[in-house]
Formats: structure tokens, C-alpha cells, sequence
């Protein structure tokens, strides 16, 4: 398991993004430098089936979903263990992330990055650009999150902290953090009070809230400190309890 230091009041669990910045200038990546050692088994085996994918660029293309603008990423995916590495939080750049600006920001310690591929990574982890959906089916492996779901519980299962989850649906197939996590969905409401979801809102919105909870020190403690937190930043917001134990809290984001 990952060494443990002391636990922040809330930790922050981001998806990643699509955009990605496309080189590094680091050293080539080293699973033994990365957080969350007890995910490195997974990484390997996901490193080598994704280089091998890789040699066949058809058979990539297609396993990976890859439009012919982004047929860019079998090259990248092909040179995995040798290519230039950058920091997670240079190396994810779509709008959750230009919203939230970890660069400028005093401490990433309470965000971690969920990844199909790295599992979960801190924002000074170090590894290549990369492209590999959630969705993708790696020959010789379960669906990731089948894959992902025993080894990520074992790092996250030991905190005992507030975990409010920014991720997309699909990465919570993964792993859930029960009702000590807060499940943050954003909804735009029109003035007859209907909701819908924008995805390019929703993705700012979240960023905007992971950047009001680390610039601010927020520490809630609960999901009602939470959604007092948001409420003050000018956000309305409607909090849910969960349905069971095994469920999270909801607090839905109104964007009028």
C-alpha cells in the first residue's frame, strides 16, 4: 500500500481528461516513482498489454476507439516505457483542468487522479502522454474496471477522510467511497425548474469546486459542511443522503 502520511480533512478524486499535453521533458517513466506502489502490478501488466496493442496500428486504432485525428496516440502508446515524461497535473489539460489550475496552486496533496491506465495518480506523478479510454478491452485482460476495482480498494479503502468525487460515471465502476464520499453531479436548471446535463458545463463546474476547496483550505469534515462550503461560494446546491450505506451522498451544482 501507498505510504501514508497524514490524512487531509477531504480528499478530491478527479477523472482525467481527454486533452492531454503532447510531450513531456522529464526522465522515461519509473512505476517505483509513482504514488500508490500497490497499484504498480496492475500498471505493468496494463504498460505491456497497451505496448503490444500498439505494434498494430489498425488493431489499435479500432481497440482504442481512436478517430484519424488522434491516431497520433498508437505512436505515443507504442513508446510508453521510453518517451519523456511530464507531471499529471501539465500532462491532463482539458476544461475540468484549465478551470482548476493545479500550477498555481500551494498543494496538490488532496487531489487524486483517476486513470484507466495508472489506476490513481497524485499531480506530481510523472508519467508519458498516453490514450486509453475506460471503455478500452486490452487483449488478455478483464474489462479495467474489473481489473482496477480489488487494487484501487485497497488504497483507498484505509482512508478515513471526507472524499468528494468529481469523476464521471464511469470511473465509479471502479470504486465507490460509500457514504463517507459526497457524489457531485452538476445539472443546468431552466426557469421552469428542468434540469439537463451540459457536459462541457458540467466538467468547468467541477473544476471550478475542486479549485474553490484548495485555493479556499476548505476542510469539511461532512457533507453538510460541504454543501454549506459550495452555498457561501455563491453555488446553489441540494444535498441528498444516501439511499444505503453503500452509496454516497449526493450534492447536485443548479447552474440557472
Amino acid at each position: 500500500m501507498d505510504e501514508q502520511v497524514d490524512s487531509p480533512a477531504v480528499l478530491i478524486l478527479l477523472p482525467p481528461s481527454e486533452g492531454k499535453a503532447g510531450q513531456g521533458d522529464g526522465p522515461p517513466l519509473d512505476l517505483g516513482r509513482l504514488s500508490s506502489p500497490a497499484l504498480n502490478p496492475i500498471r505493468e501488466l496494463l504498460v505491456d498489454r497497451l505496448v503490444e496493442l500498439c505494434a498494430d496500428e489498425d488493431a489499435a486504432a479500432k481497440a482504442l476507439k481512436l478517430p484519424a485525428t488522434q491516431r497520433h496516440y498508437v505512436q505515443a502508446n507504442r513508446a510508453l516505457r521510453t518517451a519523456p515524461t511530464l507531471a499529471a497535473w501539465e500532462l491532463y489539460n482539458g476544461v475540468l483542468y484549465d478551470r482548476l489550475g493545479l500550477g498555481d496552486l500551494p498543494d496538490g496533496e488532496q487531489v487524486l487522479i483517476a486513470s484507466p491506465l495508472w489506476g490513481l495518480l497524485r499531480p506530481s506523478d510523472r508519467v508519458p502522454p498516453y490514450r486509453m479510454p475506460m471503455s478500452a478491452k486490452l487483449p488478455g485482460t478483464e474489462t479495467l474496471a474489473k481489473l482496477w476495482r480489488p487494487a484501487v480498494a485497497e488504497v483507498l479503502g484505509a482512508r478515513d477522510e471526507l472524499i468528494v468525487d468529481l469523476r464521471s460515471g464511469a470511473y465509479a465502476q471502479v470504486w465507490g467511497p460509500k457514504d463517507r464520499g459526497v457524489s457531485v453531479r452538476v445539472f443546468k436548471e431552466d426557469a421552469d425548474g428542468k434540469r439537463s446535463v451540459v457536459t462541457h458545463m458540467a466538467k468547468a463546474t467541477r473544476g471550478d469546486v475542486a479549485r474553490a476547496l484548495l485555493a479556499g483550505g476548505a476542510r469539511p469534515e461532512s457533507a453538510a459542511d460541504l454543501g454549506d462550503f459550495l452555498a457561501g461560494q455563491g453555488w446553489k446546491v441540494e444535498l441528498s443522503e444516501p439511499a444505503t450505506r453503500s452509496k454516497p451522498w449526493l450534492l447536485d451544482i443548479l447552474n440557472a
